[in-house]
């Protein structure tokens, strides 16, 4: 083979080499969003309270990732968006708080029962321990903090400990959505040197009510109007490193 044709191929076979891991990088850069669902169900205790325009309402969401690229698991979250339906409503006025001081000193019990915002859920995401990546459950108890936003205790004790505080705000968003949730998730190392936590899937429930005279005040209400496609809600991940993933669902309409 001639040096100029030997260079041609060469020059093929490094080209090859470089789309390949260009190919293989793209395919594990980013986790995918595998489920994302939300509903409006009842708040318990309060009749005519759910799936029904204009009333108030716990929103239960679920989601669910899928990755290989943090150690055979996604990387670990570090940011979420929830964008909820125009003509969502959010009314915080009149229920109690909890500093976040409170609940990393004492725990969720040391705070106002009318400053939890909702049911809670759980969350199952992928720790280290010891020289392992083991699967690990968490439980989640919302609250209102000072100031507006919200706030979400995540604790959970086996195999590992584990006790974080995920802050959130909230802010308006452009149609089809009307409020957009933004929460900050900071890293969870769980063994010293090791990989960080991961998060897996999920299922957390938000919405509260009480009573105010004969009236029930409710933290969330649905909207007053729905198109016929259904209510239209998004979420975006963003990961450790950089990677993003979002995935869009619809609500059902609430009936009247």
């Amino acid at each position: 083979m001639s040096s100029a044709a030997s260079h041609r191929t060469s020059t093929c076979l490094a080209v090859l080499s470089l789309a390949a891991l260009g190919l293989s990088a793209t395919a594990s850069a980013a986790p995918t969003i595998t489920s994302f669902k939300m509903a409006a169900i009842p708040i318990a205790g309060f009749p005519h309270t759910g799936n029904i325009l204009g009333a108030g309402a716990v929103i239960q969401g679920h989601t669910s990732i899928s990755g290989t690229e943090y150690g055979g698991s996604p990387p670990p979250l570090t940011g979420l968006k929830l964008y909820a339906p125009t003509g969502t409503g959010l009314h915080p006025q009149g229920f109690a708080t909890c500093a976040p001081s409170v609940l990393e000193m004492s725990g969720p019990e040391a705070c106002p029962k009318k400053s939890v915002m909702g049911p809670g859920g759980s969350v199952v995401g992928t720790v280290s321990f010891g020289g392992e990546r083991v699967s690990e459950t968490a439980s989640v108890q919302l609250f209102f903090p000072p100031g507006g936003g919200g706030e979400a205790f995540v604790f959970g004790h086996t195999p590992v400990s584990i006790e974080i505080l995920v802050k959130a705000h909230m802010v308006p968003s452009s149609p089809p959505y009307g409020v957009e949730v933004i929460g900050e998730i900071p890293l969870i190392e769980t063994v010293p040197g090791a990989l960080d936590a991961s998060f897996q899937e999920g299922t957390i429930e938000a919405g509260a009510a009480f009573k105010h005279g004969k009236k029930t005040v409710s933290y969330i209400t649905m909207p007053t109007k729905c198109p016929k496609s259904g209510l239209p809600v998004k979420e975006e991940m963003s990961f450790l490193g950089g990677a993003h993933a979002e995935a869009s669902s619809k609500m059902p309409c609430p009936r009247k």
